[in-house]
C-alpha cells in the first residue's frame, strides 16, 4: 500500500493531524495500534485551557490561544462531516486555590503569563470566595477562591477522538488498526513504514505516536526525549447539573457524571491506581463541593501523560530525511484545533507557523551535552 501522507499514532494527536493532512487533500493513512497502547485520552480530563500556560515560553501562551480561538471551526466542522457531536463549550474555565497562598501564586503566574504573550494573550479574574460563589453556587465555604479565564473550555476527549476518526475516513483516508510500528525507514524519495508484517509507503511520514515517538524518532535521526508522567481520575454515578463551568480538578460531563483528577506522579509505565491518591483526590473534591459526598464513585483508572524534559512540545521536520516529521505534546485536546488546521498545513504545504519556530528538539541539546 502506498499514500501521500501516513501518520503513526491514533491517539487525539496523530488523529487530528491525519484529519487534517485529509482536509488539506492529501491520501492519508493513520496507523493506529489500538487499545493495547498506553492510550493518554483514555485519562483525559477534556479541558480546553490557555490560563497558565507558557510562563517563561510565551510562544507557548500563543500557541494555545491560537488554538483554542479554532476550537469552534473544528467542533462545527467535525459535527457537520461526521454527525458527531464532541461536545465542544467555551463558556470559561476556573482554577481552584485551597488557600490563599496559592490564590496569590496563581495571581502572579497568569499576571506574568498574560504579560509575556503580548496581544495574542489572555484574559482572567482573581475570584475571592464571593465571586467564586456566585460562578459555582455549589462551592465549599472553606475555599478562599481562583481564577476565572473566558478563553478556556471543554469537550468530550473520547468523542472528539472518535469523531477525527470518523472525518478521516469521510474525506477518503484510510485507518489500519490493530498492528504496532516496528521499523521507519527512508525508501527511494519516501519512506516504507513496517507493521504487523506488512510495509506500507509514503511521500510524507509523521511520527506521533505518543510514548512511542521517541523510539521511532530515532531511526529518522530526531532525538526527542519524552517520559511518561502517571495521572489518576474519579468518576461518579450521574447527577443533577450542578456545575455550571469546568474546573482544573473537578468536571460535570454533558451525561451528569462527574470527573474528579489532577494527580501528577513518576510510576515510570505503571498506569495503575493507589488508595492513597483516590482518597486524596475524593477529599479535595468534597471540600469543593461538598455535596459530591453523597454521590458514589463508579470507576477510577489511571493514565500515562507524554512528557518532554521541559513539559513543551516538540514539532519537527528531519534535517536528514526531510519529508519525516514528529511531533509530541501532553496537551492535545486544548491544541488539538491548531494539530489540525496549523500543523498539518505546515506538513503538507511547507508554511511553519511561527508559533511553533521554537518548538523543536534541538532545544535539549544544551542540557545532554552537560
Amino acid at each position: 500500500m502506498s499514500f501521500e501522507a501516513i501518520v503513526v499514532g491514533g491517539g487525539m494527536m496523530g488523529a487530528a493531524i491525519g484529519f487534517g493532512l485529509a482536509r488539506e487533500g492529501l491520501r492519508t493513512a493513520l496507523l493506529d495500534e489500538g487499545d493495547r497502547a498506553f492510550r493518554a485520552a483514555r485519562g483525559n480530563f477534556g479541558r480546553i485551557v490557555v490560563s497558565g500556560k507558557g510562563v517563561g515560553f510565551p510562544d507557548y501562551t500563543r500557541w494555545s490561544r491560537l488554538s483554542t480561538d479554532a476550537w469552534p471551526g473544528l467542533a462545527a466542522e467535525l459535527r457537520d462531516l461526521t454527525g458527531i457531536d464532541t461536545g465542544f463549550r467555551r463558556e470559561g474555565g476556573i482554577y481552584l486555590c485551597f488557600g490563599e497562598a496559592e490564590l496569590e501564586e496563581r495571581a502572579r503566574t497568569l499576571a506574568l503569563c498574560r504579560e509575556e504573550a503580548g496581544d495574542l494573550g489572555f484574559d482572567f479574574e482573581v475570584l475571592d470566595h464571593a465571586r467564586l460563589a456566585a460562578l459555582l453556587p455549589g462551592i465549599g465555604p472553606t475555599m478562599p477562591g481562583g481564577t476565572y479565564c473566558p478563553q478556556d473550555g471543554e469537550v468530550n476527549p473520547l468523542l472528539f477522538l472518535r469523531a477525527l476518526h470518523a472525518g478521516l475516513r469521510a474525506l477518503g483516508g484510510a485507518t489500519l488498526s490493530g498492528a504496532r510500528a516496528s521499523a521507519l525507514r527512508a525508501d527511494g524519495g519516501g519512506f516504507a513504514l513496517t507493521a504487523g508484517g506488512e510495509t506500507v509507503r509514503a511521500d510524507r511520514v509523521v511520527v506521533a505516536a505518543g510514548h512511542g515517538t521517541s523510539a521511532l524518532a530515532r531511526q529518522l535521526g530526531l532525538d526527542i526525549p519524552t517520559r511518561p508522567e502517571r495521572g489518576q481520575l474519579l468518576v461518579t454515578e450521574r447527577t443533577a447539573p450542578f456545575l455550571p463551568l469546568p474546573t482544573d480538578r473537578i468536571r460535570q460531563t454533558r451525561e451528569g457524571t462527574v470527573m474528579i483528577g489532577r494527580v501528577a506522579e513518576d510510576a515510570g509505565f505503571d498506569d495503575g491506581t493507589t488508595t492513597a491518591r483516590m482518597a486524596g483526590l475524593a477529599r479535595d473534591a468534597v471540600r469543593a463541593f461538598p455535596a459530591l459526598a453523597r454521590l458514589r464513585v463508579v470507576r477510577a483508572w489511571g493514565c500515562l501523560r507524554v512528557l518532554t524534559p521541559d513539559g513543551l512540545p516538540v514539532y519537527t521536520e528531519s534535517a536528514r530525511h526531510p519529508g519525516a516529521y514528529a511531533a509530541t505534546c501532553h496537551s492535545a485536546v486544548t491544541l488539538g484545533a491548531a494539530h489540525a488546521r496549523l500543523i498539518a498545513r505546515w506538513i503538507a504545504t511547507g508554511a511553519r507557523p511561527p508559533a511553533i519556530a521554537r518548538m523543536h528538539e534541538g532545544r535539549f541539546a544544551p542540557a545532554k551535552a552537560a
